[in-house]
């Protein structure tokens, strides 16, 4: 039997791109493809790329730029781009780098084996269609290998919203939701291979239909799967989050207590601007539902600071919102127009400003962080262990908040989930000392 060929793949941007990532790696391993960490020896490269950035597209060209000297010394080496540059940008990627042998859109990944093909016969392969089949349905089931404790697991792409920032109905297409019965199979199978946590992934996931009751009758089933023990889904819209998906946050033990709603601004104006359809005090509403219904449910967030025509008035009523909710994390970015966006008509606000208001921003974030992370010191909490930590002894796992926890035991090996008492707070993760395993 030959040795298998070798697939080297750079993941950029979301959680959504690493269930990709191993989906195609998946999808190509019947081609004869086992995964190497190393580009040096592969036989294949793929580039899965994220559109959401600034200078995205620019990134991807300069990491062709390097590749392109590899392949110059190994002339059989296969390069290709996928994701959502790929999508936006395929027939670009094709005309200025040679070194390309394919480029595949992210509703196109199953159609890898055909495109491998064509390209060692010699082509050059694109395909950055919306194909009418299904691709969940088109590959195979995920392998029965041991895996680790925690996994994503795709149940809705795309998005109907068309926020005027943002390029992902462009790039993954309307929202389409995966049928419960395959999510289910899916989620079976993760767990039969030692999964014991898994985060449910979309572009818009609380806008996910493909239950009769919505995301919160599929947190429910997967509630069901013997060995599955904690369910999470990301990113979640606030114009999605039904009566159902909020009481589930009380009544489903499974489901952790730590939510990402993005808000993106605290004016009412920017919000309009945005084309976001909901406004501060619809957002703080929901927060406060939310809350009564699972108290101790941890918050985090997107914010965009120094969108066009923001003033410094707006601005202080995204820092008043912020004060208002308590976030214990957040992402925040100074805005990017992104080609072919309605925002990115608009005239930009000078960077000096925006990049004041970003430091604010974030400082005030990471005063709240620290805060949520210094109530936790005494208290117990479960920690799900993931990996070895950094020192002898040491393991590093999620607490339910998803706050990282450090331990030093020889009780407790990857896996396990055990009662820890929080001991103290460094700068983004918690130490603690082991009690009763759960």
């Amino acid at each position: 039997m030959s040795a298998p060929k070798k697939l080297f793949i750079k993941t950029y941007g979301c959680q959504m791109n690493v269930y990709d990532s191993e989906r195609m790696a998946e999808a190509l391993a019947v081609s004869g493809y086992a995964r190497t960490e190393t580009q040096d020896d592969a036989d294949l490269i793929l580039l899965n790329t994220c559109h959401i950035r600034e200078k995205a597209s620019e990134k991807v060209f300069s990491e062709l730029g390097r590749l392109r000297a590899l392949k110059d010394e190994r002339p059989d080496l296969k390069v290709g781009v996928a994701g959502c540059v790929a999508q936006a940008e395929g027939d670009e990627i094709m005309r200025r780098a040679p070194v390309v042998d394919l480029v595949v859109g992210p509703q196109s990944y199953h159609r890898l084996p055909a495109m491998e093909e064509a390209v060692q016969k010699g082509a050059r392969a694109i395909d950055t269609d919306f194909p009418a089949e299904d691709k969940f349905t088109v590959l195979a089931g995920r392998p029965k290998a041991a895996r680790g404790p925690t996994a994503f697991l795709t149940v809705q792409e795309g998005c109907d919203k068309f926020c005027a920032f943002c390029v992902v109905p462009y790039t993954r297409g309307a929202e389409v939701s995966r049928p419960a019965d395959r999510i289910l199979r899916e989620a079976q199978e993760l767990a039969a291979s030692g999964v014991r946590e898994i985060t449910l992934l979309g572009q818009n996931v609380n806008a996910y239909h493909g239950h009769p009751g919505g995301l919160a009758g599929l947190v429910e089933a997967l509630s069901g799967i013997e060995g599955l023990d904690r369910l999470r889904y990301t990113t979640s819209h606030p114009n999605d989050m039904d009566d159902a998906l909020i009481a589930a946050h009380g009544n489903q033990p499974k489901l952790m207590p730590y939510l990402h709603l993005p808000v993106q601004s605290g004016s009412d104006r920017i919000l309009k601007a945005m084309n976001r359809k909901h406004t501060a005090d619809q957002y703080l509403a929901l927060v406060e539902r939310l809350r009564a219904a699972r108290p101790d449910l941890l918050l985090s967030s997107d914010f965009i600071v120094g969108f066009p025509g923001e003033t410094e008035a707006e601005f202080e009523e995204t820092l008043a919102l912020i004060r208002t909710v308590g976030f214990g994390a957040a992402y925040s970015f100074k805005y990017s127009p992104r080609p072919g966006t309605p925002a990115a008509e608009r005239p930009a606000l000078p960077d000096e400003v925006a990049d004041d208001r970003l430091q604010r921003l974030q400082s005030l974030i990471t005063a709240q962080q620290h805060a949520a992370q210094e109530a936790m010191i005494g208290r117990e909490v479960e920690v799900l262990f993931e990996k070895p930590g950094r020192m002898p002894g040491q393991l590093t796992g999620k607490s339910g908040h998803l706050h990282p926890v450090h331990v030093t035991t020889d009780q407790l090996r990857v896996g396990d989930i055990a009662r820890v008492r929080i001991t103290g707070s460094g700068p983004n993760s918690l130490s603690g000392v082991a009690t009763i395993p759960a």
